[in-house]
């Protein structure tokens, strides 16, 4: 809270979601990762081919949160709502582990 009042500009809280990046041999193992990270909950997964081949899958977690806190240096929030956005985030830490 201390280097939150004494901030000038603005400040935002985020929190990046779990991303699991996986190279694999074949184009149906891609596939079939990508399709056990769909059921499994992990709606923002996708597979990408390079120019050269290299097939990557990339499990993505929705677990995402970014919230302004304060505006040109005024705190725009209560100490509360931080304490419930701090534990937002660790929910969403769990979540992801």
């Amino acid at each position: 809270m201390t280097a939150l009042e004494k901030a000038t500009g603005d400040v935002v809280l985020k929190f990046e979601p779990f991303v699991l990046h996986v190279l694999c041999q074949e184009l149906q193992d891609a596939q079939l990762l990508h399709s056990v990270a769909i059921n499994s909950g992990f709606r923002n997964s996708g597979i990408s081919v390079g120019k050269g081949g290299k097939i990557v899958m990339a499990v993505r977690s929705t677990h995402c949160l970014e919230v302004p806190l304060s505006h040109k240096g005024k705190l725009m929030v209560s100490e509360e709502y931080i304490e419930f956005l701090i534990h937002v985030a660790n929910q969403k830490m769990e979540e992801n582990m």
